[in-house]
């Protein structure tokens, strides 16, 4: 488990027309968008950031508030859908970024005769899509297990006790078991919102979640994402992890 580290049109925009997703997940273009172009970077302010949550927002991502400002739960969503698209993750919302939300890529299906409701972990891209009904629910940035063999200790039931063991993301098909709700406990800490899946291997928001798997196994969310996650993710769904991620 990983203790945390840690529509509207916007004026002046052309607008966003919301592509609706078919079966297996294929995004289906409802009409040509044309982006702002103006290079943005982390901080940046205005109406083209607005352009850009939006799109994402239309396109499964969460960025969090269509606020104009932007800011770390945007980044994730950046990086989540550059990933999808074949850039190089970064901060810097450039011409091959651009140009890729006009013209996006849909995430490759892991399992594509899996079941119509379904999450798939793709630990080599370090992103996680949800299916809900055939139809791609939410695409995320994601943090899983580290690959390195840890022993830690910590007091848990009362008393100081050593933990260890390999920092691994298991690959292979599961079901959402049980959950709990806000800040979870745990004996290698606190996981918010956890959904477990494979044993005590879950789903959970994170106050961080980098580029890299840095996790004791679990998969790391965004915390927007691990907020809405429970609300769409129930219990005995199938969970399909597969891949593996390349330093």
């Amino acid at each position: 488990m990983a203790a945390p580290q840690d529509v509207r049109p916007v004026a002046g925009a052309t607008r966003v027309v919301q592509a609706p997703v078919a079966a297996a997940g294929v995004l289906v273009k409802a009409g040509a968008v044309t982006a702002p172009g103006k290079t943005l970077k982390l901080g940046s302010k205005g109406s083209a950031v607005k352009w850009l949550q939006q799109r994402l927002k239309n396109l499964r991502y969460l960025p969090g508030k269509v606020d104009g400002r932007y800011g770390g739960t945007t980044l994730a969503a950046v990086w989540a859908f550059q990933k999808v698209n074949g850039i190089k993750p970064s901060s810097t919302i450039g011409k091959r970024t651009w140009a890729a939300l006009e013209n996006p890529k849909t995430p490759k299906v892991l399992i594509p005769n899996g079941k119509p409701s379904r999450a798939e972990v793709n630990l080599s891209k370090q992103i996680m899509v949800l299916y809900v009904d055939d139809q791609v629910k939410l695409i995320t940035h994601i943090s899983s297990g580290s690959g390195v063999a840890y022993c830690e200790t910590a007091v848990w039931q009362g008393k100081s006790q050593r933990f260890c063991g390999s920092a691994t993301t298991p690959t292979g098909n599961f079901r959402t078991t049980w959950r709990a709700s806000g800040w979870h406990r745990s004996y290698l800490g606190q996981l918010y919102n956890p959904i477990f899946f494979n044993g005590g291997i879950a789903f959970h928001g994170a106050l961080s979640v980098p580029l890299y798997p840095a996790s004791h196994g679990c998969v790391r969310l965004p915390m927007n994402v691990a907020e809405v996650l429970p609300g769409l993710l129930a219990k005995g769904v199938p969970v399909h992890v597969r891949g593996r991620f390349s330093r």
